[in-house]
């Protein structure tokens, strides 16, 4: 087993998630009252790196219900995709009964912005986090895997592992799909061309 791996060995399925928000580029959508507008989710087997089973849900957000134009052009998520979806509790239990098929799950997202999403959210909704202490930070731990200082974009990393980006970029299932493609070398079985000098 590869050593980077073995720090893992309690979980059996990684469940690697990407959202995505309500943003803006006027400030006029404060930071602390960003919500979440789309989950995106892929279980990953931990013994063989292959995507399992995914999820995806748009969320009704309810602090800026309307999106803004700025939000819609990044994500392309449109007013209509979230206007007759489930509030943030509803879709995050469906997420939880889902991931519940597959045990010992380890939550995992590029960067750790989406934990501190998951947490704000909750709190706004008074849920209970239900993620627990333990998360993956996926950036971190490519540039751990693959002897690199630096810290990659998904994009970059991508790239830089000769993947081309499928899908959408920033639509939280298309980035869960790749993220769940670049497992390999996140957690070091395969290596970068070239990766001393990433």
């Amino acid at each position: 087993m590869n050593e980077n791996q073995s720090a893992y060995d309690a979980y059996s399925h990684f469940l690697i998630i990407d959202l995505e928000a309500t943003c803006c580029d006027r400030k006029t959508v404060p930071r602390d009252e960003m919500e979440i507008i789309e989950i995106g989710a892929v279980i990953v087997a931990r013994n063989s790196l292959k995507p399992l089973a995914e999820f995806q849900t748009f969320i009704q957000p309810v602090r800026h219900p309307q999106l803004t134009p700025f939000c819609t052009e990044l994500t392309s998520i449109t007013q209509h995709d979230v206007a007759t979806a489930p509030r943030f509790p509803e879709a995050l239990d469906a997420l939880l009964k889902w991931s519940e098929s597959y045990d010992a799950c380890l939550f995992c997202s590029w960067g750790d912005y989406d934990k501190s999403q998951f947490q704000q959210d909750c709190r706004y909704h008074s849920l209970a986090y239900p993620f627990g202490k333990t998360h993956l930070n996926l950036k971190k731990q490519f540039s751990k895997a693959q002897g690199s200082r630096k810290r990659f974009g998904m994009a970059r990393a991508l790239k830089l592992a000769g993947l081309s980006l499928e899908g959408t970029h920033h639509r939280g299932i298309d980035d869960a799909r790749n993220m769940a493609r670049l497992m390999p070398w996140i957690l070091g079985e395969q290596k970068l061309p070239g990766h001393s000098k990433a």
